[in-house]
C-alpha cells in the first residue's frame, strides 16, 4: 500500500512538473520572475503540498528555478520552444529522469572501461568517435552513432550489465540525444557543438590513458551538461 501511494505521488508529480514547465516555456512565468505561492500552485494544479515540492524540487535540478529563503521560487531560465516540437510534453519529464540514471551508470561504465577495455574495443570506442566528428562536420544530428560511442564504452567495462542496461534503454536514450543535438546543430551560438566534442574527446583521451577516475568523472560531466542543455533557454 506505501509503494502505490509513493508511486501515485511520484505521477502526480510528474504531472505537476509538466505543467510548470508548459507554463515556464510559453512565458505563462517569465524568465527572472518569482513564481506564484506554493499554496496558490496547489490550488491551480490541483496537488497537495508535498506532491508540488517534488515537482518543484525536479524543476530546480534541470537548472530552470532557484528558491531563495523568505522569498519563494524564481524562474532563471526558459527552455527554447523547440522542445516542445521535438517531444511530447509527457515524455520530457522521463527524459530528464534518464539523463539522471544514466550519469551514474555510464559514469561507472567508463570508469571501468578505462582499465578493462581490450585493443579491439578501444579501437571500437575510437571508431565510433570518428564517425561522431565526421557527422558533425556534415551537420548531422547523428544520435545512433552518439549512441553507438556510448554503447561502446559500455561493452567495454566488460560488465554485460552495463551494455545489457544500455540496450533496453536504446529508444529512451535515443530520444534525449536526438532532442539535445538538434537544439545544438540549431543553436546560433557556434561554442554548443564544440563543448559537446570536446566533452567525447575528453572521455576518450582518459580511457585511452586508463585513467579511470577521470574517465568517470568526465562522463558524469558530459551527461550532466547534456541535460541542461536540453533546456537551454532563451534571454527574455
Amino acid at each position: 500500500m506505501q509503494m502505490q501511494k509513493q508511486e501515485i505521488s511520484r505521477s502526480l508529480s510528474s504531472v505537476a512538473y509538466q505543467k510548470i514547465l508548459v507554463a515556464i516555456i510559453s512565458g505563462e512565468y517569465p524568465a527572472n520572475e518569482k513564481l506564484p505561492s506554493e499554496a496558490k500552485l496547489c490550488e491551480k494544479y490541483s496537488v497537495s503540498r508535498p506532491v508540488l515540492r517534488e515537482a518543484l524540487t525536479r524543476l530546480k535540478e534541470d537548472n530552470l528555478i532557484v528558491s531563495r529563503r523568505g522569498s519563494g521560487s524564481f524562474v532563471i531560465k526558459r527552455p527554447d520552444d523547440a522542445v516542445l516540437s521535438f517531444s511530447k510534453i509527457s515524455s520530457i519529464s522521463g527524459i530528464q529522469r534518464c539523463f539522471e540514471f544514466r550519469t551514474d551508470l555510464e559514469g561507472s561504465a567508463a570508469g571501468l572501461a578505462a582499465t578493462r577495455r581490450t585493443a579491439d574495443q578501444l579501437a571500437r570506442i575510437v571508431a565510433a568517435a570518428e564517425k561522431i566528428d565526421e557527422a558533425n562536420r556534415l551537420h548531422a544530428i547523428a544520435s545512433e552513432e552518439d549512441f553507438e560511442f556510448h554503447l561502446a564504452i559500455a561493452e567495454a567495462a566488460n560488465n554485460q550489465y552495463y551494455s545489457t542496461v544500455m540496450k533496453s534503454l536504446r529508444e529512451n536514450i535515443k530520444e534525449g540525444m536526438n532532442i539535445t543535438r538538434t537544439l545544438s546543430l540549431q543553436s546560433t551560438d557556434v561554442n554548443r557543438m564544440i563543448l559537446v566534442q570536446d566533452e567525447h574527446k575528453a572521455i576518450l583521451k582518459h580511457i585511452i590513458d586508463g585513467d579511470a577516475e577521470n574517465a568517470e568523472l568526465a562522463m558524469k560531466r558530459h551527461l550532466n551538461s547534456a541535460r541542461i542543455r536540453m533546456f537551454e533557454g532563451t534571454d527574455d
